[in-house]
């Protein structure tokens, strides 16, 4: 009976598996109907991976299904990658209970994940990474308790990390990074004692590690970037020694690195703490990590010396420790040769210095990027650095290095990106044009001299060019101008290039931003810049352009800043002008003549400048222009002319007999007293004011109106009625000794300068009052916050008989100290001739509404040639001291010549009151004790002991000013030493300060 019945039951089977219905024998139809399910819910299937689920198939046989050995027809795995299935997840994936691995990963899913997904408990690996999914994580993850893979990577999810993911004992991985997940990380995560990776990156979580995340002693990923933890990593971490890639920048972490972290976590491959707040010394057992390919310490506050014997690392990738406080020299690049695998470092922002090791030509050939700004680099650029094959950025910007760049530059074939900007660099080779792959060249700020190679012409990949501020003279190659691939920036301005602008700068169709201002082009505007359509800014100002504006200047409809000032422009302003959607537009001193128009950019008075076209009438009232005579009144004039003709003769000729007289009588009173000179004249045009104008501005020169008192005059405020605006008129006192030569310095001087930071002037008078005596003095914009030297120090009484409150606060003296070490690094380093001031003090800075330095009075102002390094001719060359007890340099007193180096020592005198808030002069400095021997004896424990007391009232943290405080105030003892050759370049004052600025305003960011 029982064979009987085998023969039964093997016969039905026979027939279902092999008769009519083969895709129905032995089916389940549970599993079947949860994946007809899930094909209904996708909207899009792009690769038609889902074609072969259909009845003639058998669902196990299905792409992307695999069933069990063990189970028939019971599916186990789920397997859809990158198939561009668009759609939902349907719930009833929560009826494959023999489901064993779900990967949907780099799809577009959408919608919520189903929570049936939880009744999967033999589920081992869910895989939907690169989705679009949104909703919260499942809580009902946690009954998936064979789970070993959970990655969520990369889609929209939102809510908190489930603390039920913690009984997941058996979970390996888990991926959260990429999402909208808020909240803190669960300290019940540590519980997940089998988790060897946990990637949470890229997500909004706050808080701090949970000390129980040490417990996972397996953990190989620890990867919590780009989120805003806070807090110390917890010392127990260091302790993971499986640890391989420890991963946990751009966060608000904080603390020190323990010293032995090379030793605790041997099996180190990737170490990026970037972007936190830690501090302390850079560990100093790095070298005994030895598998480390990537370190990362970039954006912190680290100090002290870089890390010895890197060398050790043989499979260092990268090494990155920029924008941090290190203080070294560059013996850790000799170290790096033996990374032969070394492909990029990165140094930039912190204070190394020393020159660049020959050693450098002996990195690996790998090395791609080299990045080390923002330093205190010195001497010359070695020419092995043509011996890096793969380089392809190289960034030494704002450092000070000088001599050649070398001409084994031009073997760097591979190299796409060169900052070399802001040094003291003086020839740029021809073989420049060999980096025929260069799409950036930054050389500006240097002192590179000589013409401007034509070979760049070869650089046809150039995207950016920028070599202002140097020295190049000659005419502009037209080669480069013909480089239609540069459309970021093409930036020659504050150079001596001579001759016109060349015909081929229409080929730079795709350019953004021009500038070729302040040098000596002359000729017209060509018509060929219509063709530059993408232009949004075009500076040709400082130069000798002239003929009128070009009509084709309409074609450029994107233009949205114009500068045409300082040149020799004519005409009429074109009306096109107001169709532009400009943001800017300045046309000051030319000779531009007629009606300025009223429509577009013209009715915005903070948005134009016409100042200095004398011949101009119209515009809106702000411009205070006369009126356009209409054709009504020229009509009427025409009507009248022969009526008059005769009587204009007459008057004529009357008046020529008048003028006659007047000219004998002045010649013979100027010969007779002997004062007979000529104002210099001025580089713009200024005001013209008589001494009756300036009478009545200042009330007669009224004891109500002065403001100060100078060593050669007074100075006194007052509304002047062709500008209708406050203003400060100096006016000297003649029968002082030097105050007519000090006028003719100052005159001297101010024609060739102009910059933000030094005090503007409107006008000089040079005439005689109403008593026959001679009259001098300038004009200058009014100061609405007076001089520094109030600001400092209160001796004076104010307000009705009561002392003045008045408060610097640390961060405006900073920002005045950075405005008055930038007015003298132009004066010295920027100017046609180096202009030396002479008499840098207190009183000399002035502060306008905005707090704003600026320096002015330059009575004692020495003019020098670049071309002879002389003082120019008509200065004094007395050997008495220039300048003021207190301020003026050592040298002086010796009879030294004048020079910018004394300068520098004023200025350091000047850094040094500001934050002490005592000046040289002041009683307790008798003996051998100086504001220099102060200060330089405080530094750095002593610091807070000498500092001007009202900058301890701020709401600062102690620590970070005195560290502020400790950086400036070396800053003014090195500018103050006794012997020029120690002092500090003027240069390297503006970058030093302003680096101590922007490490404050991080601090100050990170904190808040």
């Amino acid at each position: 009976m029982a064979n009987w019945l085998i023969i039964f039951f093997t016969s039905i089977v026979w027939w279902c598996c092999f008769g009519n219905t083969p895709a129905t024998c032995l089916q389940n139809e549970t599993d079947r109907s949860a994946l007809i399910a899930f094909k209904s819910a996708i909207d899009q299937d792009p690769f038609g991976s889902l074609i072969s689920w259909n009845d003639s198939v058998h669902y196990c046989d299905w792409n992307g299904i695999l069933c069990s050995h063990r189970h028939p027809n019971r599916v186990v795995k789920l397997r859809l990658r990158s198939q561009g299935l668009v759609g939902s997840l349907s719930p009833h994936i929560g009826n494959l209970s023999f489901l064993k691995s779900l990967i949907l990963r780099n799809n577009s899913f959408h919608g919520p994940i189903p929570q049936e997904i939880g009744r999967l408990f033999r589920l081992q690996n869910i895989s939907l990474r690169k989705n679009s999914f949104h909703g919260e994580v499942p809580t009902n993850f946690s009954q998936c308790s064979n789970l070993e893979i959970l990655d969520l990577i990369g889609n929209n999810l939102t809510g908190n990390i489930p603390a039920e993911l913690g009984s997941l004992s058996k979970l390996t991985f888990l991926g959260l990074t990429t999402n909208k997940i808020s909240g803190t990380i669960p300290p019940s995560l540590g519980n997940l004692s089998s988790l060897t990776q946990l990637s949470l990156g890229k997500c909004a979580l706050r808080g701090e590690i949970p000390k129980e995340i040490a417990q996972l002693q397996d953990m190989i990923l620890f990867y919590i970037s780009e989120n805003n933890i806070a807090g110390e990593v917890p010392a127990s971490i260091y302790n993971i020694s499986t640890l391989s890639s420890f991963e946990i920048f751009s966060n608000q972490l904080r603390g020190s690195i323990p010293p032995d972290i090379g030793l605790t976590l041997p099996n180190l491959t990737d170490l990026l703490f970037t972007g936190n707040k830690f501090t302390g010394p850079l560990p100093i057992s790095l070298s005994n990590a030895s598998k480390l390919q990537q370190i990362g310490f970039d954006d912190n506050s680290f100090v002290g010396p870089m890390p010895r014997d890197l060398g050790r690392l043989l499979s260092l990738q990268k090494f990155g420790v920029g924008d941090n406080l290190l203080q070294d020299d560059l013996s850790f690049i000799s170290s790096l040769t033996n990374c032969t695998s070394l492909k990029a470092f990165s140094v930039t922002g912190n204070f190394l210095r020393g020159p660049v090791p020959k050693s450098i030509a002996n990195l690996s050939s790998e090395v791609s990027i080299i990045i080390m700004q923002d330093n205190e680099i010195y001497g010359s650029l070695p020419s092995g650095i043509g011996n890096l094959p793969n380089l392809g950025i190289f960034d030494m910007v704002m450092n000070h290095l000088s001599g050649p760049i070398p001409t084994t530059i031009g073997k760097l074939h591979n190299l796409h990106r060169l900052y070399l900007g802001v040094n003291y660099f003086t020839q740029l080779p021809s073989s420049i044009g060999n980096l025929t792959l260069l799409n950036t060249l930054y050389l500006g700020r240097n002192k590179i001299h000589g013409s401007i190679p034509s070979s760049l012409g070869n650089c046809k990949n150039l995207l950016d060019l920028n070599l202002a501020h140097n020295n190049f003279h000659g005419s502009i190659p037209p080669e480069i101008m013909s480089l239609s691939s540069i459309s970021i920036s093409f930036n020659l301005s504050y150079n001596a290039l001579t001759g016109s602008l060349p015909l081929e700068v229409g080929s730079l169709k795709n350019l953004e931003k021009l500038d070729v201002s302040n040098n000596r082009l002359l000729g017209s505007i060509p018509n060929s810049l219509s063709n530059c359509l993408s232009l949004e800014w075009l500076h040709l100002e400082g130069n000798s352009f002239e003929g009128e504006i070009p009509q084709s200047l309409r074609e450029l409809r994107g233009l949205q800043e114009l500068d045409l000032s300082r040149n020799n422009l004519s005409g009429l302003i074109p009306s096109y002008l107001s169709e532009l959607h400009l943001e800017k537009l300045n046309l000051s001193f030319n000779k531009l003549h007629g009606r300025v128009p009223m429509e577009g950019i013209f009715r915005n008075e903070s948005a134009i400048s016409v100042d200095g076209n004398n011949d101009l009438c119209g515009g809106i009232p702000y411009l205070r222009l006369p009126l356009c005579p209409s054709s009504k009144s020229s009509k009427n004039k025409l009507s009248h002319k022969m009526k008059v003709i005769l009587a204009v003769v007459v008057v004529l000729v009357l008046c020529s007999i008048l003028l006659g007289c007047l000219f004998i009588f002045l010649h013979w009173r100027r010969v007779s007293r002997k004062t007979a000179f000529s104002v210099p004249s001025l580089k713009h045009h200024l005001l013209r004011v008589s001494y009756a104008e300036l009478l009545k501005a200042t009330d007669g020169f009224s004891e109500d109106k002065l403001i100060g008192v100078g060593n050669y005059g007074s100075v006194y405020k007052g509304i002047l009625d062709q500008v209708q605006t406050m203003v400060a008129v100096k006016a000297l006192n003649l029968q002082l000794r030097g105050a007519s030569k000090s006028f003719m310095s100052e005159c001297k001087a101010l024609r060739f300068i102009r910059h933000r930071n030094l005090l503007k002037i409107l006008s000089a008078c040079s005439s005689v009052d109403f008593q026959g005596n001679e009259f001098k003095a300038l004009v200058y914009e009014f100061m609405a916050n007076g001089s520094l030297e109030k600001w400092l120090h209160h001796d004076g009484i104010e307000n009705n008989g009561q002392q003045e409150s008045r408060n610097l606060k640390f961060i405006q003296r900073l920002n005045i100290a950075i405005d008055v070490a930038s007015a003298i690094e132009y004066l010295h380093c920027h100017c046609d001739s180096t202009i030396i001031h002479g008499d840098l003090k207190p009183s000399n800075v002035l502060l306008d509404d905005e707090m704003i330095a600026h320096v002015g009075d330059f009575g004692l102002a020495k003019i020098i040639s670049t071309i002879s390094n002389e003082v120019v001719q008509h200065q004094s060359n007395s050997t008495a001291v220039r300048g003021t007890i207190g301020y003026v340099a050592p040298e002086y007193a010796m009879g030294n010549r004048a020079s910018t180096i004394a300068d520098v020592y004023s200025y350091g005198i000047l850094l040094m009151e500001m934050f002490t808030g005592k000046r040289p002069t002041d009683n307790v400095f008798k003996d051998d004790l100086t504001l220099h021997i102060l200060v330089e004896s405080a530094l750095p424990d002593q610091v807070l002991e000498i500092v001007d007391p009202r900058i301890l009232s701020e709401h600062e943290p102690r620590s970070w000013l005195k560290d502020t405080l400790v950086s400036v105030l070396r800053i003014g003892v090195a500018c103050s030493m006794e012997s020029p050759r120690d002092r500090m370049q003027i240069q390297d004052v503006v970058n030093a300060l302003c680096k101590i600025k922007k490490v404050r305003e991080n601090n100050r960011l990170r904190q808040d």
